[in-house]
C-alpha cells in the first residue's frame, strides 16, 4: 500500500513538472512542441533523432525543423557519433541566456517606442485635423491615465475622484514613479467628493507621492466638479467612473487644449491653496 501511494506521488510530481515546464516555455514564446522535446530528451536522457521521434510522437522531418530553434535556444547540445547526430537535453538553467536575450529586446523596443512616440507627435502637431479616442472599463483608464507621462510641459486636471482608489495602488505607484522619473510638474483642481475620497484612501494606505504637485480646493458651492479632465500637451481628457460606467476620451486639439488651459486658470484663482486647509492629501492632485 505504501509503494502504491509513494507511485502515485512521484506520478503526480512528474506531471506537475511536466505541466510547469509547458507553461514556463509557453510564456517564453517556444512552442509546445519545443517543450515535449525537451521534456522527452530529460526523460529518457541522449537519443538519436529517429529515436527522439519515437519516444516524443513528433515526426522525424518536424524535428529537423525545431533542431535550430532548440540549439539556438541552448535547450539541447548535439553530439556526432559515427555520423549520427545525438540530442541530449541542457541544463534548464540555460534559459537566463534566453531571458537575458528577451530582456534585451524589450529595452530596445521601449527605446523604439519613445522615438514612434515622438514621431507621432510631431506629425500631429503638423495635422489640421482633430484626433479623437475613447477608452472603456478599468484597462482602458488606465492607459488613458498613463498617456499622461507623455506631457512635455506642466499637466494641469480638473479631478472628481481619487485616482488610486480606482486604478489600484501598484498602478498608481507606477505612475507616480514614471511622473517624478520625468520630473513633470502637475496642478489639480479638487472637488469635495475629492476630499472625501482621499481622506477614505489615506485612512487604509501610505503610499508614494508626486514630488511637483501643487493643488487648489473650489467647493461644490463654488463650482460643482462632475468628471475629471486633465490636460498636457495638445491634448484633454475626460474621464469618469461613476454608477459602474468607466469611460473616458482623449481629444487631440491644441485650440481645444489651449482653451481648457484658460477654463483651469480661472478656477485656479477661485480655489483655496491646499496648504491653507488641513486635509490630508495624496499629491497625486
Amino acid at each position: 500500500m505504501l509503494n502504491n501511494t509513494s507511485k502515485h506521488d512521484k506520478t503526480d510530481e512528474m506531471s506537475g513538472a511536466t505541466q510547469a515546464i509547458r507553461a514556463y516555455f509557453f510564456k517564453l514564446g517556444l512552442s509546445s512542441e519545443i517543450a515535449d522535446i525537451y521534456l522527452t530528451l530529460h526523460a529518457h536522457g541522449p537519443q538519436t533523432i529517429s529515436e527522439l521521434s519515437r519516444n516524443s510522437g513528433i515526426e522525424r522531418t518536424r524535428i529537423y525543423r525545431l533542431l535550430d530553434e532548440l540549439v539556438g535556444n541552448n535547450l539541447v547540445e548535439v553530439e556526432t557519433r559515427y555520423k549520427r547526430s545525438i540530442l541530449a537535453a541542457a541544463p534548464i538553467s540555460n534559459l537566463q541566456i534566453l531571458l537575458t536575450k528577451k530582456e534585451e529586446e524589450l529595452r530596445e523596443l521601449h527605446a523604439d517606442l519613445h522615438v514612434l512616440q515622438r514621431t507621432m507627435s510631431n506629425h500631429a502637431l503638423q495635422s489640421p485635423t482633430t484626433r479623437i479616442q475613447a477608452y472603456h472599463g478599468p484597462d482602458g483608464l488606465k492607459q488613458m491615465i498613463w498617456n499622461q507621462t507623455r506631457s512635455e510641459g506642466e499637466n494641469l486636471s480638473i479631478l472628481y475622484e481619487n485616482m488610486q482608489g480606482m486604478t489600484n495602488l501598484a498602478f498608481f505607484e507606477r505612475w507616480v514613479k514614471a511622473t517624478d522619473a520625468k520630473g513633470m510638474k502637475s496642478r489639480s483642481i479638487i472637488s469635495d467628493n475629492f476630499v472625501r475620497t482621499q481622506q477614505d484612501w489615506y485612512k487604509k494606505h501610505n503610499n508614494k507621492r508626486m514630488s511637483n504637485w501643487e493643488g487648489r480646493y473650489v467647493p461644490d458651492g463654488v463650482f460643482p466638479i462632475t468628471h475629471s479632465t486633465v490636460i498636457y500637451n495638445d491634448v484633454t481628457n475626460y474621464y469618469n467612473w461613476k454608477d459602474g460606467e468607466i469611460f473616458g476620451i482623449e481629444i487631440h486639439n491644441q485650440e481645444i487644449a489651449d482653451a481648457q488651459r484658460q477654463f483651469f486658470e480661472m478656477l485656479w484663482n477661485l480655489g483655496v491653496s491646499i496648504d491653507d486647509l488641513k486635509f490630508q492629501l495624496n499629491n497625486e492632485g
